[in-house]
């Protein structure tokens, strides 16, 4: 086989593999935190990175996070928020479109110029992580020596951070949905607490409601500890009568 098609099979087989390796991550239910840093260590493994990174877009104050990197480098890892516009990730979250740069410690868009030169960075590849459109953050790869990035490279690139744009959504929503879920059982037992106070101290709900307010400040517990607390000597009494 001509050593052109040997590279493009050998891209190709890498990308089926990594993507595959996402896929088996985003179905094992793990938690949002871990599935970020094992994408990245993928991600390094198969780019052949020396430093990959995730960053996640702060909504509130429109800036970029590191959330995830397999660096041990404490000064790449403790680096600054970058704000939406600014340097390389922050325009390519903005624009939502990736950006390859040859040298990012000649390239005056790059705002750490001084840790890359510490570090040993040269080449960068970024690329958006977008959900239907809307860019929740972006995926960083670095190299230690200068390094054009192929078409299908930044194809390969593309491909992992779309499929950990879907697993981040995917684990939000999760989450916001046991969020709700829990929120749910707490007002019923909260409910079912001021019931039972105000029947057997004969006031009324909404003075019951304030007791176990008043409870869960003195005893910094939740409300909802109160009130299965509450739920549960009932049930005690109930059984011993």
């Amino acid at each position: 086989m001509p050593k052109k098609k040997t590279e493009h099979y050998e891209i190709y087989t890498k990308q089926i593999e990594a993507l595959s390796k996402v896929a088996n991550l985003i179905n094992s239910g793990m938690y949002l935190e871990e599935l970020l840093r094992l994408i990245v260590h993928v991600t390094a493994e198969i780019m052949n990175s020396k430093i990959s990174s995730l960053m996640l877009l702060d909504p509130g104050k429109n800036e970029l996070v590191v959330r995830a990197t397999q660096s041990i480098s404490e000064a790449y890892n403790k680096k600054p928020n970058i704000r939406l516009g600014e340097g390389i990730a922050g325009i390519v979250a903005k624009e939502n479109k990736p950006v390859c740069v040859l040298d990012v410690r000649q390239d005056s868009r790059y705002l750490n110029r001084d840790i890359a030169k510490r570090e040993k960075l040269y080449s960068l590849a970024c690329v958006p992580l977008a959900v239907k459109g809307r860019v929740i953050g972006v995926l960083n790869c670095y190299t230690s020596k200068k390094h054009a990035f192929s078409k299908h490279e930044l194809g390969l690139l593309s491909a992992l951070a779309n499929q950990t744009a879907i697993a981040i959504e995917n684990a939000e929503l999760d989450l916001r949905a046991r969020s709700a879920e829990e929120a749910l059982t707490t007002r019923k037992l909260v409910e079912r607490a001021k019931e039972i106070l105000s029947q057997e101290a004969n006031i009324l709900p909404s003075e019951a409601y304030r007791l176990i307010q008043k409870q869960s400040m003195d005893s910094r517990k939740s409300m909802r500890e109160v009130a299965e607390a509450i739920i549960l000597a009932k049930d005690i009494r109930g059984k011993k009568a």
